[in-house]
């Protein structure tokens, strides 16, 4: 296949058009004028755009790296001539997430479509290899010169070098014998680690049946001895109960009859001490006290004493009628003497007459208001005189004391009642307590305590049986188990002697890759030294490949050959080079040929190897297009 012109809306290229011919093509241009982009741009006219490839730390895919520009859809054509037939192919995108997808092929300058070609199978049906084998041998992108291996392109070398059967490699046999060994056993996982868990697990299930059925025994036994327990204890709580229930009645009523009795001998005390109330309420004094009575008669007794004291009008009367005799005596006599002397004496004995006259009706008159509150006294008390006084205090004394007594045996029988009452109350506290046959103290309560506890105890196991039942349920059937675990121990026997086998092949299979390494590596590494020894001058002759395609080369002076990690990067990049082309040598079609793509792979070299290089493309590209992009002149 050769690649005559293309024309991309691709990245930075907008509607460009790149004209190609036979043999060495330099497109010489500068940094950033889109010589990568044009190298993608014909990856992805022959094997299309990944659509599924994500964005990564670092990198872009290329749906998105190379979007135009533009903002115009992503397309391009590309004419290009294969097994001796001008065709043009053309991508387009009719949806942004689905970048190239439209693809037609037709031959150039008709619209006569090229059959068998599509959009998935276009890459290979033109270059002759996949995609991968493509990226790894034919498309040299810039700054990647290094080939990195792959089962594809071990298997297109292995196949031209070894077995001329393009469908096998060491690299997916070996990953495939060991998908199916980790399928078996991988440190912890696999079938075999489960098997023996699945087995282990089983024999433990058995062991635990064994176990549990032996436990299952010994608790029903115990269960028919707690629910006989139970029955015992029943009988024994119903007796005590009524016996404690009797006990309980027959205190109560003999205090409740005690209670009675003092209750009546209270009420006959409250009614005697309400008569005698009564009659002190009646007396003429009411229900005064006794000492308040006889304070109060104390005081008129002696207020009485007084008033009779005070009574002496009568003493002052008798001077005044003297006074009044010798008045009339001294005015006599002055008639007949005419003396002075007599009418003086006449007159002071008359004043004296009229001052004793007016002094007796002033004290007249007290004594009449003595008499008069002497009366009430009197009258007060209904009596005529001091001593019936007192005999009214001495009745009202009696009657008081009478109360008193009447008050003391209420008080006595209201005392002995409460007693008996609150004695009452702690035979029925008393009686409530025996009669708690859950929390008290009685027997009945004790035998109460020990009947829960028992039937607890017996509802504890019922409920273990019911859940070892539940478990040996679970567990399945002991012949079932023993079964499964005779066929798993089968099975495993089965799959560790697969694995074993798959062992024994995986390592057959390396032995058998290094007998084929000694064909391969030489093959490639024999082209590789050829052109190394072409682009260095004859200075690296050895150049020797392992399987990852990671490459060492000596010069005539080096004992041993060098790692690439110890060459110069002009150096470095010369030697990958070198592998590359051995590659697409081996690798690539020998009848219709693949184009060639490199860019800016000879960066890196100084003026001499580059021309080196540039004469070994030259005769490379007289077999095969060659396609180089390069800054440099």
């Amino acid at each position: 296949m050769k690649i005559v012109k293309a024309t991309a809306s691709f990245g930075k290229l907008q509607n460009e058009t790149l004209k190609f011919h036979e043999g060495l093509n330099i497109i010489n241009a500068p940094n950033e004028s889109g010589k990568s982009t044009w190298c993608a741009f014909i990856r992805a006219m022959l094997y299309g755009i990944d659509s599924s490839e994500r964005a990564r730390k670092g990198t872009l895919p290329d749906k998105l790296r190379y979007a135009p520009w533009s903002g115009a859809p992503m397309e391009g054509s590309m004419d290009l001539v294969s097994n001796g037939c001008d065709i043009t192919i053309s991508r387009s995108s009719r949806a942004k997430n689905a970048p190239m997808r439209e693809f037609t092929a037709v031959y150039t300058g008709t619209n006569t479509k090229v059959e068998g070609l599509t959009t998935g199978n276009a890459g290979e049906q033109l270059t002759g290899v996949s995609k991968d084998v493509f990226n790894r041998s034919a498309y040299i992108p810039q700054g990647e010169v290094a080939v990195s291996g792959s089962p594809e392109l071990e298997k297109r070398i292995s196949s031209i070098v070894a077995t001329g059967e393009e469908g096998s490699s060491y690299t997916e046999s070996d990953e495939r014998l060991r998908s199916w060994q980790r399928r078996r056993r991988y440190n912890q996982r696999g079938y075999l680690p489960e098997l023996e868990v699945k087995i282990e697990d089983t024999e433990r299930a058995l062991d635990e049946m064994s176990g549990a059925l032996s436990t299952l025994e010994q608790m029903e036994s115990q269960l028919l001895s707690a629910r006989q327990d139970c029955l015992n204890l029943e009988i024994a709580v119903t007796e005590s109960r009524k016996r404690q229930r009797k006990d309980s009645l027959s205190r109560l009523n003999s205090g409740r009859n005690e209670l009675k009795e003092r209750s009546a001998e209270h009420d006959r005390a409250m009614a005697e001490l309400s008569e005698k109330r009564e009659e002190l309420r009646s007396s003429r004094f009411g229900d005064r006290t006794a000492e308040e009575l006889e304070e109060e008669v104390q005081n008129d007794v002696a207020e009485l004493k007084a008033l009779e004291k005070t009574s002496k009008s009568f003493f002052v009367m008798l001077p005044a009628i003297l006074c009044f005799i010798l008045a009339i005596v001294f005015a006599a006599v002055y008639t007949t003497k005419a003396n002075v002397v007599f009418v003086i004496l006449a007159g002071v004995f008359c004043v004296a007459a009229v001052i004793l006259l007016l002094r007796f009706a002033k004290m007249k008159q007290g004594d009449m208001n003595n008499k008069e509150q002497t009366r009430l006294i009197l009258k007060k008390y209904r009596a005529t005189e001091i001593k019936d006084i007192y005999s009214v205090l001495e009745l009202h004394t009696r009657l008081c004391a009478a109360v008193e007594e009447a008050e003391q045996r209420e008080y006595e029988t209201r005392e002995a009642y409460a007693l008996c009452h609150d004695k009452q109350a702690d035979l029925e506290t008393e009686a409530l307590t025996q009669l708690d046959f859950a929390g008290g103290n009685s027997e009945a309560a004790r035998l109460s305590r020990e009947l829960a506890a028992a039937r607890t105890k017996a509802e504890e196991i019922s409920s273990q049986i019911a859940g070892l039942k539940g478990r040996l349920s679970a567990m399945g059937d002991p012949l079932v188990l023993s079964s499964e675990l005779s066929c798993m121990k089968e099975v495993y026997e089965q799959v560790e002697g697969e694995y074993s086998a798959i062992s024994l092949a995986i390592e057959t299979l390396a032995e058998a890759d290094k007998e084929m390494q000694t064909r391969f590596s030489p093959e490639i590494g024999k082209l590789a030294a050829k052109y190394m020894s072409a682009v260095t001058g004859g200075k690296y002759e050895d150049v020797l490949i392992n399987r990852d395609f990671s490459a060492s080369t000596r010069t005539d002076e080096d004992i041993v050959a060098r790692g690439s990690q110890y060459l110069s990067s002009g150096t470095y990049d010369l030697l990958y080079l070198a592998v590359r082309l051995a590659v697409c040598e081996l690798a690539l079609p020998k009848g219709e040929t693949c184009p060639l793509i490199i860019d800016d792979a000879l960066v890196n070299f100084d003026r001499e190897r580059y021309d080196q290089a540039i004469e070994l493309l030259r005769r490379i590209a007289a077999k095969r297009q060659v396609i180089l992009f390069t800054c440099r002149d």
